[in-house]
């Protein structure tokens, strides 16, 4: 199976919500939640992550997370990582009440496809392989996937993936040397993943939103492809908001106040860009 197969394959059974101008969403992927130990690269920015999602629950949003919540390649157990990040697991589940929440699964928790996975730690709760937020005005739907499906190494043989993350990157990690299979760390197989995605995108004629990569990217009239980034990042989270049709990539981190006091703010990176400014027709032009 190809790599635009297998894209094109996740959105068999996606999950479709409506988009209109008075629907919003923001997109987080890639929070990697662990076990608080070194490798735990979400803890330095939990409490940025919820002071966020707080602002958006205030403000009647709906959230997505794009896959790979939670580090279930470098972990073994569920339990620790629930039990680590426990208020963060409160605000989902509040989210998850009001009917606010929709999870993808990417490749380091794509154990959430079982039943009896879900069954035991997230009772309830559905984890599905894409969204598509069908536009309710003029039919120019988002499509939203972790991205993972454009590496054979992290999809198709994803079990190959995780023993050598869980045995043997893990380990050289602490040691100072990055993981070369993961597309967040080795800028080449970056570059490549997101070339098939952006091709994707183009080929079908629909505006495309992933993960995965780490690399948060606003697209543009020319380009219907968008990544949220991370909740990784040394110097804060990134994420894409979706209000009035449009598409916004932000920036949550923390800076310091006139009165020197430390808060978290939220910055806009870019431009908005609306859908509107995309037609099918435009953007298989681009192929050209």
């Amino acid at each position: 199976m190809s790599c635009y197969t297998r894209i094109s394959h996740a959105f068999d059974e996606a999950k479709r919500l409506p988009l209109t101008e008075k629907t919003n969403y923001i997109l987080f992927s890639d929070c990697h939640r662990g076990c608080g130990n070194a490798n735990d690269n979400f803890l330095k920015n939990e409490q940025i992550y919820l002071a966020a999602l707080r602002y958006y629950f205030d403000r009647g949003f709906v959230y997505l997370e794009l896959g790979d919540g939670d580090e279930l390649w470098e972990n073994r157990s569920m339990e620790c990582i629930r039990e680590m990040h426990g208020h963060s697991f409160e605000l989902l589940d509040k989210f998850h009440r009001s009917g606010r929440l929709y999870c993808l699964y990417g490749n380091h928790d794509l154990v959430k496809k079982c039943r009896n996975f879900r069954q035991k730690y997230f009772p309830g709760y559905t984890f599905y392989p894409a969204v598509i937020l069908k536009d309710m005005e003029k039919e120019k739907d988002i499509y939203l996937i972790h991205g993972h499906q454009a590496d054979l190494l992290n999809s198709t043989l994803w079990r190959l993936s995780r023993f050598l993350v869980r045995y043997v990157w893990r380990v050289l990690e602490a040691l100072g040397i990055p993981d070369p299979t993961s597309a967040a760390k080795n800028h080449i197989k970056k570059k490549t993943s997101e070339k098939i995605l952006a091709d994707w995108a183009r080929i079908n004629g629909h505006i495309l939103i992933s993960g995965h990569t780490h690399h948060p990217m606003a697209g543009s009239e020319s380009s219907p492809y968008f990544n949220t980034g991370s909740c990784v990042h040394p110097s804060g989270i990134t994420g894409i908001e979706i209000s009035d049709r449009c598409m916004t990539l932000v920036k949550w981190s923390v800076t310091t106040g006139e009165d020197m006091a430390l808060c978290v703010t939220r910055e806009v990176l870019g431009e908005k860009i609306c859908i509107d400014d995309y037609g099918c027709s435009q953007i298989m032009e681009k192929m050209v």
